[in-house]
């Protein structure tokens, strides 16, 4: 009977130890950076939105609280929201990545995580910015876009990479 069942074993024990090994790494990470502020993949990122939004017209300024780690964004001369780490989007990144991999199908998995892994960042970098965009000309909605619309985009997009893995590499017959 457990032989039935082998096959799902095997794929959700690969999600679980590639999900805590990329978990614990990167919270090894998170670690060596305490004392800095906001950690350097978060910064690049707040620079990033910052670039994108000046370039479209809303002028953005930085303030860097170091001690609170976190990055206040000043959108036309307010300050509407802040990044503090758990903006970056890597969590979703190591959740993507753990489930890409519980279905390893060669060299074209790591392909389709880089490939994955892309998108998740502009989609974020995105997210982010129409965030800001949203708190700032229509602060009425933060609530709604932070809570609701905003991560239902960084998941919609995880779920819909998830979807083609599964449905154009990872099920595909290797025979056909």
């Amino acid at each position: 009977m457990l032989k039935d069942f082998k096959p799902v074993l095997s794929i959700l024990l690969r999600f679980i130890i590639i999900y805590l090994v990329l978990l614990f790494a990167y919270q090894f990470y998170l670690n060596s950076f305490k004392e800095t502020g906001l950690d350097p993949f978060s910064r690049m990122i707040t620079e990033q939105v910052r670039l994108v939004q000046n370039m479209w017209g809303f002028p953005t300024l930085l303030y860097d609280d170091i001690k609170g780690e976190q990055v206040w964004f000043q959108v036309k001369g307010n300050y509407v929201t802040r990044m503090v780490e758990g903006c970056n989007a890597v969590s979703v990144m190591i959740l993507f990545v753990s489930f890409i991999f519980a279905f390893y199908k060669g060299i074209k998995t790591f392909i389709f995580v880089i490939a994955g892994l892309l998108i998740l960042y502009i989609m974020n970098v995105l997210r982010i910015v129409g965030l800001n965009i949203a708190v700032s000309d229509y602060p009425d909605y933060s609530k709604m876009t932070h809570d609701y619309a905003f991560p239902a985009v960084i998941y919609g997009t995880v779920v819909l990479l998830w979807l083609i893995w599964i449905k154009c590499f990872a099920l595909k017959n290797e025979n056909s």
